[in-house]
């Protein structure tokens, strides 16, 4: 996997998985608030049709309470009547009254008139739930509510009911009604369902939010990267045509050197062993010729000295003999002698430094000499080479006239032979100047090549 590819995944990786257990955590709070608010809302549910059982049993109630207080009609006659009342008696659908015994036996069942007179007192529903005995404990205790399974008209299926009675004193009866739970659960089911596909939309767009930003992330990493890929390619190229400049800007200094200095050197030497041969068969003095065999041994030293500076232009010999901080010491004593500006140096690295990074330093230090010398007119020079370790920082300061003018800061020759040797191995380049403050040549040369 390749480092654009690493970098995508670094952006995009943590995006999905904070995504994911944000989403999940969401989606777990999202069902516990849906269970909570499905269980307040089955208990007010249930709660209002439990008032509503109470309300329709206080008003049968109150349809048969005259018949109850009335003494002057005997019991048989005013049970009768309260009997036809609660069987006439109906609401909704399926609502409707009973009345039983507080022995068991029942007195009024309208959709079920077969369990008239009889008792009912071990009757269990398919739970094993004795109803009669719960509902008759629920009237003893003042008026109360009992849960059964019991058969729903007109189809007589089995479904849950909420029963609630209460007791009629005078003749030690009970009396009430039910309703049947499967509507509330129909309606629980609805509501849960309504609020599970709120859950699943909201959800599905979370995750469509989510595929739409790794998109659009992968897509801009991948435009980053192409702009990125163009843009280093294209400073690649122009690294390489500034290689190619510096390149060719010293390949012509080398060959003006030859030209000017050593191929006039030798065609002179030349000329004084040609001069010295005329002499010599003209059978001139032996002190004339070996004047200009003298001459001819002049010119070859200046040749051997032209050879030797061009040598050490290209690659100092002192820095494969001897390292770069004699190197560098011998170019701070030669400037030294040669302008008498004090120089203060400090050297401080640890390990062998790589090829490159030598003749950089070494470079650099000509070159900020060389400008010193020519337009500074400093007095004190500090220069400091310090190794950390992922760089070597190079640091020439001086306290000469300095100069402020931008294009003077970038133009010239010598900064740009520095900027574009730092370049070249992948260093960073700082110059900063003031009138009247000096200058400072800052250089960071990384050890390792960077990516």
């Amino acid at each position: 996997m390749g480092l654009k590819s690493k970098i995508i995944l670094l952006a995009v990786a943590p995006l999905i998985v904070a995504t994911t257990i944000i989403t999940y955590l969401g989606l777990q709070s999202a069902r516990d608030l849906a269970a909570q608010e499905l269980s307040i809302y089955e208990y007010n549910l249930v709660n209002a049709k439990k008032q509503a059982l109470k309300n329709h049993v206080n008003i049968a109630m109150s349809a048969i309470r005259p018949i109850i207080e009335n003494t002057q009609l005997e019991d048989a006659d005013a049970q009768a009547q309260v009997k036809k009342i609660l069987a006439g008696l109906s609401y909704e659908d399926d609502g409707y009254f009973f009345a039983y015994e507080m022995s068991g036996v029942n007195l009024v069942h309208p959709t079920q008139p077969d369990f008239v007179g009889k008792n009912l007192w071990d009757f269990q529903d398919r739970t094993g739930n004795y109803l009669i005995q719960g509902l008759i404990r629920a009237a003893q205790a003042g008026g109360g509510y009992h849960r059964y399974i019991w058969e729903k008209p007109p189809q007589m299926r089995q479904e849950d009911k909420l029963g609630y009675v209460i007791a009629v004193d005078r003749w030690n009866w009970i009396m009430g009604t039910g309703l049947y739970l499967d509507d509330i659960y129909r309606e629980l089911a609805k509501t849960k369902a309504t609020m599970n596909d709120n859950i699943q939309r909201s959800f599905f767009a979370v995750i469509e939010v989510v595929v739409v930003t790794v998109i659009l992330v992968i897509l801009l990493g991948l435009a980053i990267n192409l702009h990125e890929h163009k843009l280093a390619d294209s400073r690649l190229k122009e690294m390489a045509q500034r290689f190619m400049r510096l390149q060719v800007s010293e390949r012509r200094g080398f060959s003006r050197e030859l030209h000017d200095g050593i191929n006039q050197l030798l065609v002179s030497c030349k000329f004084r062993i040609e001069l010295a041969e005329k002499k010599l068969n003209r059978d001139h003095e032996k002190s004339i010729i070996q004047q200009e065999l003298y001459k001819a041994g002049d010119l070859i030293n200046q040749t051997i000295s032209e050879v030797r500076q061009i040598s050490h232009n290209l690659r100092p010999t002192i820095l494969d003999d001897l390292g770069l901080n004699t190197a560098l010491n011998a170019l701070i004593n030669q400037f030294t002698e040669r302008t008498g500006i004090q120089v203060t140096y400090r050297f401080d690295v640890t390990s062998t430094l790589p090829d490159e990074i030598e003749i950089t330093v070494y470079r650099l230090t000509q070159e900020s000499l060389t400008n010193i010398e020519k337009h500074a007119n400093a007095k004190q020079i500090s220069l400091l080479v310090i190794q950390s370790p992922r760089n070597v920082m190079f640091e020439c300061k001086d306290d000469g006239e300095g100069f402020s003018s931008k294009a003077a800061l970038s133009s010239g020759i010598g900064l740009i032979n520095m900027r574009e040797r730092l370049e070249l191995i992948g260093g960073d380049f700082m110059l900063e100047s003031q009138r009247g403050k000096g200058t400072k040549v800052h250089a960071l040369l990384p050890l390792k090549q960077r990516l």
